[in-house]
């Protein structure tokens, strides 16, 4: 008897909890209604719940910066320095390998 007296009772939690689900998804479908009711009836665009809530992200920001901070730069990047050493324009530096006759591969 307490067996079934207990799975009731969770059997009963448990359709609270969902109930509790249903009306916290509806009263979020409910301010996202309105809210989008009184765009349209101002004229004005919808906001991003994310820019609402102060959350911005710009995905450029990071491409500026690095971008930024390379044009500041005197020096030659990474990239241009393993470039010119892709093209051998520092041959002296490089010490510890042969130079080797190019063979076809056939």
């Amino acid at each position: 008897m307490l067996n079934f007296v207990l799975r009731v009772f969770l059997f009963l939690m448990g359709l609270l909890f969902a109930a509790s689900l249903a009306v916290a998804a509806l009263l979020l479908l409910a301010v996202w209604m309105a809210r989008l009711a009184w765009a349209r009836l101002t004229g004005r665009p919808v906001t991003p719940w994310s820019v609402m809530f102060g959350q911005r992200f710009d995905p450029r920001a990071g491409f500026e910066r690095f971008r930024s901070a390379a044009a500041r730069q005197d020096a030659p990047s990474a990239a241009d320095v393993a470039s010119a050493r892709a093209r051998g324009a520092n041959d002296k530096d490089v010490t510890d390998v042969r130079a080797r006759p190019v063979t076809g591969r056939e």
